[in-house]
């Protein structure tokens, strides 16, 4: 990892030792990355290199026959706190794209100096068609959009996911939906993001995106991720309702997916029940 990083930072400010741009993408192991060379990822931000970190086999329950030490529940927090870092746990492959454009145009056409921590799993799963939603590529950019509207006239509930998770909480508001409710699903693309964009709009007294996203109040929420409890909380301060946060607090184990996401309560079942609860609490 120190001689990966170490080339990583070359290329990432050969813009200016140079003059010569070059787009480095480093793919690492999720766990870590920041978890043993976060000081180095904290010196190129300083340098102010531009770049694009992967963090593959991303989450705690996407890469579990690799055993314990591989399933990552904590990077996005870690790599919060290098503030030119913009960390993204996107669900579908056209997410991804958007991103990577995106970080392109910021860091080589603006000239911006940022740095940007894509989550990416293992998980091979069916991507959806791109939906046709007007502020769709705003929303995977500021960190989430309303992937599924609420249809129909029963108890209102909000799903958040994010990453993988995304394909279990699909599969909650399915269930749900069956049962009557009137479910809306959003894919969060970045709670840090977020958080950062309404801290922002509270100091300048702005709308955040955060207020766009969720006008309605008192609408229960739950937020699912296959990271600890800790980041999907990072948006409950601007959450007009009342909201239930599913993570992955803990070391784990070594088992099969849906087992592990069992364990965790972060699978369709788990969803499901706390949407239940939510609701007729």
């Amino acid at each position: 990892e120190a001689g990966a990083i170490a080339s990583f930072i070359a290329a990432g400010t050969a813009y200016a030792t140079f003059a010569v741009p070059t787009i480095p993408f480093y793919i690492f192991y999720s766990m870590f990355g920041f978890q043993r060379v976060g000081d180095m990822i904290w010196a190129s931000a300083d340098m102010m290199a531009r770049g694009f970190l992967l963090g593959g086999t991303a989450g705690r329950t996407t890469l579990n026959g690799e055993g314990l030490q591989h399933q990552d529940g904590h990077s996005p927090i870690l790599a919060s706190t290098v503030p030119s870092v913009r960390t993204y746990d996107p669900a579908f492959a056209w997410e991804l794209a958007i991103l990577v454009q995106h970080g392109i145009r910021r860091m080589f056409i603006e000239d911006q100096d940022e740095l940007f921590y894509l989550m990416m799993y293992n998980e091979a799963l069916p991507m959806p068609a791109r939906p046709e939603l007007p502020d769709l590529e705003e929303g995977v950019i500021r960190g989430g959009y309303c992937f599924e509207p609420a249809v129909g006239e029963g108890p209102r509930i909000n799903l958040l996911g994010s990453g993988t998770i995304l394909f279990e909480v699909l599969e909650a508001a399915s269930r749900l939906r069956q049962e009557g409710f009137a479910v809306a699903v959003y894919s969060i693309t970045s709670y840090i993001e977020l958080a950062r964009d309404a801290e922002q709009a509270s100091s300048a007294a702005a709308p955040s995106w955060l207020s766009h996203l969720f006008s309605e109040a008192n609408v229960p929420t739950i937020a699912a991720s296959d990271y600890v409890l800790t980041l999907p909380r990072m948006i409950a301060s601007w959450v007009p309702g009342p909201m239930v946060a599913l993570g992955t607090d803990g070391f784990g184990m070594s088992e099969r997916r849906e087992a592990l996401r069992a364990h965790f309560h972060i699978d369709a079942h788990a969803i499901t029940e706390a949407a239940r609860s939510l609701v007729n609490s």
